[in-house]
């Protein structure tokens, strides 16, 4: 399969060991004073990546695990990264700038009809809107119930469909007007969610994708995502490209690219240059939002609380 949304390469080079260990340091390690801090003010701990099973799923409020608690024995068996391929670390490309409203606490965003659309997270400030592209203005927007959690965002026909974190609440929208339409239920929690010609994908912050009926939300499979054999947990945003599923990674400054098919990281997206430019000082201003314009060829990409959407290319 081809992408023509990646840039021409110069040189790509196979950087297993060096993207599966940046990645998995980043979803099982995170510092202390980097764990935030759950909606109601208590905490819990997140089970570091095993090699074996994937961990239960933190949520975008929870504590984060203590580094010590992640420094266990080696597995008696082979280390599945070792006799792997390649997994290119692919560098993001910023091809223009665009303002972005740095209090929006982003947990999904699409592109449709020539706008983005944008879920906003937290309770009592969630909702969902219509943003011109080239100043960040909000055209239109819906309030979801101040109880609920805004999160993932996935555009169906000609409607959108937002996720709850904890309320198991799917909402459709009228795309063109953002009239509630109705709702539908899901078991679990809501992180991110994608659409491609036939469902719906759902990430719920462990390293599984679950794949829906648009209709009813009703689950069809299961998606295990892993990097060389090795679970990637805390899959947060998640957006169809090409056949393919973009996915950020919850408090990682990267992308990984997943076969849909298989679950495999078959790329990971280096964004760290800007998480850089943006220089966010709250922790829990990461990179989180990833739109594609199929028709117009353009991938942006932004974060909760961040100033800045960026338009990318990925070199590789």
């Amino acid at each position: 399969m081809t992408f023509p949304w990646l840039a021409p390469a110069t040189a790509v080079v196979g950087v297993t060991a060096a993207a599966a260990a940046l990645v998995f340091t980043a979803t099982t390690t995170l510092r202390p004073e980097q764990a935030p801090a759950a909606p109601g003010g208590a905490t819990a701990a997140v089970a570091p990546a095993s090699p074996a099973a994937s961990p239960p799923a933190a949520s975008p409020g929870s504590a984060s695990p203590d580094p010590a608690s992640t420094a266990q024995a080696a597995p008696s068996r082979a280390d599945p990264t070792a006799s792997a391929p390649p997994v290119p670390m692919l560098t993001a490309r910023i091809v223009r700038r665009y303002p972005h409203d740095p209090a929006a606490f982003t947990e999904g965003l699409i592109w449709r009809d020539g706008a983005l659309y944008e879920s906003i997270g937290l309770e009592g400030r969630s909702e969902v809107r219509r943003v011109r592209l080239i100043d960040g203005k909000v055209e239109k927007r819906a309030t979801i119930p101040a109880a609920q959690f805004g999160e993932g965002l996935a555009t169906w026909r000609n409607q959108l469909i937002s996720l709850t974190w904890h309320d198991g609440i799917a909402h459709r929208w009228a795309a063109t007007t953002l009239k509630r339409m109705g709702m539908m239920r899901y078991t679990g929690e809501g992180w991110g969610l994608t659409a491609n010609s036939d469902s719906l994908i759902r990430s719920d912050g462990s390293a599984t994708l679950t794949v829906h009926d648009p209709a009813t939300m009703a689950e069809r499979r299961r998606i295990a995502v892993s990097l060389n054999g090795r679970p990637i947990p805390q899959l947060n945003e998640l957006e169809w490209v090409d056949g393919m599923i973009l996915a950020n990674v919850w408090h990682a400054p990267f992308l990984v690219r997943i076969d849909p098919a298989s679950g495999a990281v078959t790329a990971v997206i280096d964004l760290r240059p800007i998480v850089a430019e943006v220089k966010a000082t709250d922790p829990e201003a990461v990179a989180n939002g990833i739109a594609w314009d199929a028709a117009g060829r353009h991938l942006y990409v932004t974060g909760k609380l961040w100033p800045t959407l960026f338009e990318i290319s990925i070199d590789g």
